[in-house]
């Protein structure tokens, strides 16, 4: 089992990603099925988030807790990453200096009204 240290990083991460897919046998999969297989995850999380909502669910459906859908989706996420050689932390600055040229309208106070569009400053 590889080591992950009990703070990690995001290239931390990426890094254990990577190894547990060799340890696993998952090395081979392609992009297309990690996205797919996140697809998944995605699902599964809604289903937990509407179990912890209250919101009705098939009582016959397994369904697991918010944060394991979360950490699944995590996986997947540095599992996509890595097959195309980007470094999560460096992305994921480089969108918010971009997304910090925008203006953000305000959440809306009602659920289910539409989520606000970024525009960019002038």
């Amino acid at each position: 089992m590889p080591h992950l240290d009990p703070r990690p990083t995001l290239a931390d991460l990426q890094r254990y990603v990577a190894e547990l897919e060799v340890e696993r046998g998952f090395q081979a999969q392609d992009v297309v099925q990690k996205a797919l297989l996140l697809g998944e995850e995605v699902g599964e999380l809604f289903k937990a988030l509407r179990k912890s909502q209250g919101i009705s669910i098939d009582p016959q459906s397994k369904v697991g807790h918010v944060s394991e859908e979360l950490a699944d989706i995590l996986i997947y996420l540095c599992a996509i990453a890595n097959r195309f050689g980007i470094q999560l932390e460096e992305a994921f600055r480089q969108k918010e200096e971009i997304n910090s040229r925008r203006t953000w309208a305000p959440a809306p106070a009602a659920s289910g009204a539409p989520e606000p569009r970024p525009q960019e400053k002038p």
